[in-house]
């Protein structure tokens, strides 16, 4: 039997004072991250807000741009709120991180090609699947160390982007690591080349530094034998 039809008054409204906020909030929040799918991405805000954890937000709204590879779905700042929302645990699961990234409206297949690349499995570092992400984001090694420093940098938007040395050297040996073009000798030669600005910033470093960004290769010379 249908329900009869109910008539309210406004004195029979009740509106719970944190309500407003809690959608106004909500609304600033999908105007700035503009999510793909905003069913999903709205459950996930809620849930996430319900137990206290860091919301799948944007720190501001996100201007397409003509030479970033949107096609792939990811984005610097898409990628800053996973790091917001998994970096503090250092070893991340495949599972949560798939969850986050379906919130987000990722493209699965992208997630398992970054996953497959670093032969991760069901837990694994989370600064090691940053830095492939960065890279996946396309473009030279020096691109994919700039979006981490932005990524990571504590200065305000727009800014240096200084991160900690010892963070900028984790992330650049680990992807030089994974190119067959560059010597260890190589890497260690450039990180020392990049000491004498570092020092000068209290141990930080910012993109300006390593802008330069050369690759050591191997070389056989046609007069050595082999």
């Amino acid at each position: 039997m249908p329900l009869p039809d109910v008539m309210f008054c406004a004195q029979q409204i009740e509106i719970p004072p944190e309500f407003p906020d809690i959608l106004k909030q909500f609304t600033k929040a999908a105007i700035r991250t503009q999510p793909r799918d905003v069913l999903q991405w709205s459950a996930a805000y809620f849930s996430a807000l319900s137990k206290g954890e860091t919301l799948p937000v944007k720190d501001r709204y996100e201007m397409p741009v003509a030479t970033q590879r949107t096609d792939t779905g990811l984005t610097p700042r898409l990628l800053k709120i996973l790091h917001n929302q998994l970096s503090p645990k250092v070893m991340v699961n495949e599972a949560e991180l798939s969850n986050k990234w379906k919130d987000l409206g990722l493209p699965v297949q992208q997630l398992q090609n970054i996953l497959q690349l670093g032969n991760f499995e069901k837990e694994f570092e989370w600064m090691k699947f940053l830095a492939l992400a960065c890279s996946d984001l396309g473009g030279s090694l020096y691109s994919a160390l700039k979006h981490a420093c932005e990524i990571l940098t504590t200065d305000p938007p727009g800014g240096a982007a200084h991160i900690k040395f010892e963070t900028f050297k984790f992330l650049y040996t680990y992807l030089a690591s994974m190119d067959v073009d560059i010597l260890e000798s190589g890497i260690q030669a450039t990180l020392q080349a990049l000491k004498e600005d570092v020092d000068k910033q209290g141990g930080l470093i910012q993109p300006r530094n390593f802008k330069q960004l050369n690759k050591a290769k191997v070389v056989k010379e046609n007069n050595v034998p082999s």
